[in-house]
């Protein structure tokens, strides 16, 4: 596995219902920093995206945000990053994000956090990267989606090597550690 210095980070731009998606944030935004991480993300300063960036900036760590053109404005685009790369599309914008970073979190979020996470998941299966996934199963957000996936897996559908490259964990600075971190 190769060293990890930066860690993309999907997420909600909401803050969701209950606190602890928010604390789960600065922790892992603390992890992050005490580690010497670079931190990617969306770029966005609202919801659980602004609060980890925010936490990592607070830290001195590096952040870089990635947003596309037509999202600069709804997500507001975070204005004291370390980097901020505005790109034409989703596209372009999950791939420099994917380019820049050695490893990927998943925090709670929507349909488009599932979405990059996926997709990433996907790109691993295909061989187009083998970068550690994790996934932060804060206060059983995500129980759900690992019951459906591994029904999924004892069913055919998702191979098992394939299911074993995500890495889950309660614990930020254990997940971490579980990606080479």
């Amino acid at each position: 596995m190769a060293a990890i210095h930066s860690v993309c980070v999907y997420c909600g731009s909401q803050t969701g219902d209950r606190p602890e998606y928010v604390e789960a944030a600065h922790a892992l935004g603390d992890a992050i920093a005490d580690r010497g991480l670079r931190l990617v993300f969306g770029g966005g300063q609202v919801g659980i995206m602004g609060q980890i960036a925010d936490r990592v900036l607070e830290r001195g760590g590096e952040v870089i945000g990635v947003i596309p053109k037509s999202l600069m404005r709804v997500e507001i685009a975070h204005g004291g990053l370390t980097e901020l790369h505005v790109t034409d599309d989703m596209h372009q914008r999950k791939a420099l994000m994917a380019e820049r970073s050695d490893a990927f979190v998943t925090l709670p979020g929507g349909i488009g956090t599932l979405e990059e996470l996926f997709e990433t998941w996907t790109w691993r299966q295909l061989g187009y990267h083998d970068k550690p996934l994790g996934l932060l199963n804060v206060a059983g957000y995500y129980d759900g989606l690992l019951s459906w996936l591994d029904e999924a897996t004892e069913h055919g559908f998702v191979r098992g090597p394939c299911r074993t490259w995500l890495e889950v964990d309660v614990d930020p600075a254990s997940l971490l550690a579980s990606l080479g971190a």
